[in-house]
């Protein structure tokens, strides 16, 4: 939290007295919106256990009312851009380099099937979400 208010993308608006110690309440600025939009539409480079990353963006697109599936599609075109550089790297390649491409494309193999899987069940999670 320290770091997001240094950087100016939260501010404090208040404390709520709790249980505990007093709560301090922050709200995002409006630097920090840039920010969150700029992080939600960038897609991430596909990479093994990116899986978090990629469920934590959808959902947070969805709370944050803004397009879940515009990021799945974004998303969906660098992984398979990603596909595309490593089967062409294949041709040719050793074997332990083709071993280690086939690894890479395995990986995202498996996050195009849960980028497909999660864009057809947008609806029900924004439900949930909500």
């Amino acid at each position: 939290m320290a770091q997001l208010l240094r950087d100016g993308q939260v501010s404090a608006v208040g404390v709520e007295p709790g249980a505990g110690p007093d709560r301090k309440r922050y709200a995002i600025t409006d630097a920090g919106v840039t920010d969150l939009d700029h992080w939600l539409v960038e897609p991430e480079e596909p990479q093994p256990q990116l899986q978090a990353v990629l469920f934590t963006k959808v959902v947070v697109a969805l709370m944050s009312g803004r397009s879940a599936e515009r990021y799945l599609d974004a998303q969906r075109d660098t992984h398979l851009a990603r596909m595309r550089e490593l089967t062409a790297a294949r041709r040719g390649a050793s074997a332990h380099e083709a071993l280690l491409a086939d690894y890479q494309l395995f990986h995202i193999e498996a996050d195009l099937r849960w980028i497909d899987h999660a864009a057809g069940r947008l609806d029900s999670l924004a439900e949930a979400v909500r």
